[in-house]
């Protein structure tokens, strides 16, 4: 196979509404086509660079079509990069995936008549996919890049640069949005060209976009984490109501899921070594923290319990479940540590925080110690504002159900209290907020960032 030879002819300084950035352009040995690549920061060093091989989509990135995603994957591209500081976007000159714009159209014309975005491809005469990725690799290698961090939600661009001599440290999904003109296009991608997508059924009146880290990407992030920190990842999720209130004030147990979501949530739970709740869920809700509607392995359940209230004839000492661990002070009664352990429950002590409840971080790293490498964290309100309040989460996801409950609230304040109630400087934002409907409800994701990071 030849190896084609790229030359840089310019570059020149380009500022956008995202930051600026430096373009320059590239002949090659193999076509007579400008490639460009759009740099950000310093990526001279070359490794791990956070990188975009984008393929020319005229329809998608200057009309806004919405038959595909090419458009909203370049401006999510190029806000992420110059977000980061540093990165590349490569522009290369393959419309419609190689078979050019003439036959896109055609394609498309073809697609309007029921056929799929491969079989309409086919009929023209053309491949599934035609996109070469090699002059690609030549470009990232004369701009000194020897590993990326890959913006794609496709196997065959990794595969390509991999075997052009491109290490592929990390992929980064870029989650689209399904509207009723590119549902279809979407599904054919995953179904037949491998994307990795996590496609599921958007609600019929509203936009939903793919689920936001699919579960393989949050697996990764999980292992990766683990492996770098030596204690759990925290997805910390809840499900609420429009006026905020994740369950009812008389106590009794409050649905709120639709059956969507729910599925949604025990697939998370599948994918967490444990999953964590305050005895106050217990005492309310009698829940049994399995995977039921799911297949996958049921998570170990963590219940915090400084007092040691535990009830011996819960569901999750009788469950189809692992058994509990149960974590409580040193204060606590002997008799009822006895009593629960020989139910089949772990007791373990821990010391509390200034607060008075277990601490999080001693917590964190006693889970740590014991192989727990994802926590998912699911309530009540004064696990959650504590877990928040230490900044203890690497992920938060929201289900919002079209309701309204005027119970109790998902958060307390996290402002201590010698401060101004009112004040920030303990409350997240979310960063890289994605979304989807599961039925009628609205699931939001995203990673948390504290205005004050903790010491």
């Amino acid at each position: 196979m030849e190896i084609p030879s790229v030359e840089r002819l310019t570059s020149a300084r380009i500022p956008t509404v995202d930051g600026e950035f430096s373009l320059s352009l590239y002949e090659n040995s193999k076509d007579d086509k400008d490639h460009l690549a759009l740099a950000c920061g310093d990526v001279a060093d070359g490794e791990d660079v956070l990188v975009r091989v984008h393929s020319e989509c005229f329809t998608g990135d200057v009309l806004g079509s919405l038959r595909c995603d090419c458009g909203e994957q370049l401006d999510a591209s190029m806000r992420r990069i110059a977000k980061n500081g540093r990165g590349i976007l490569l522009y290369l000159r393959q419309e419609g995936r190689g078979i050019g714009l003439l036959s896109k159209l055609r394609a498309y014309n073809l697609q309007d008549d029921g056929y799929d975005t491969v079989e309409a491809n086919r009929i023209l005469g053309h491949g599934a996919d035609e996109r070469d990725y090699a002059i690609a690799a030549r470009i990232l290698d004369d701009l000194g890049v020897s590993s990326a961090r890959l913006l794609t939600n496709n196997p065959q661009k990794i595969e390509s640069l991999a075997e052009h001599g491109v290490e592929i440290t990390e992929r980064i999904s870029l989650e689209p949005h399904v509207n009723r003109h590119n549902a279809e296009y979407l599904r054919t991608k995953v179904n037949r060209m491998r994307h990795i997508l996590d496609l599921g059924p958007a609600n019929g009146h509203a936009q939903g976009n793919a689920h936001g880290t699919s579960l393989r990407d949050l697996k990764q992030r999980i292992d990766r984490y683990f492996a770098e920190k030596g204690r759990p990842f925290v997805t910390l999720t809840y499900a609420q109501s429009l006026d905020g209130s994740i369950a009812s004030t008389s106590g009794t147990p409050l649905p709120i899921s639709s059956e969507q979501a729910l599925r949604f949530t025990h697939q998370l739970r599948a994918l967490h070594d444990g999953i964590l709740v305050g005895i106050g869920t217990v005492l309310a809700d009698d829940p049994r923290l399995t995977v039921r509607h799911n297949d996958g392995t049921h998570p170990v359940p963590i219940v915090l319990d400084s007092s040691l209230r535990f009830p011996s004839d819960a569901q999750l000492l009788a469950g189809d479940g692992p058994d509990p661990l149960i974590v409580t002070s040193p204060n606590a009664d002997p008799d009822r540590k006895e009593r629960l352990e020989a139910h089949g429950g772990t007791v373990i002590e821990l010391s509390c925080g200034p607060e008075g409840g277990i601490c999080v971080k001693t917590l964190l790293r006693t889970l740590g110690e014991r192989d727990f490498s994802s926590v998912m964290v699911e309530g009540g309100t004064s696990i959650l504002t504590s877990f928040l309040r230490r900044q203890c989460a690497q992920r938060v996801i929201v289900t919002v159900a079209p309701m309204f409950v005027g119970g109790t609230a998902a958060l307390s304040s996290l402002a201590p209290e010698d401060q101004d109630t009112h004040a920030r400087s303990d409350f997240p934002r979310l960063d890289n907020i994605q979304q989807r409907w599961y039925g009628e409800d609205l699931v939001l994701e995203g990673d948390p960032v504290w205005p004050v990071a903790s010491e």
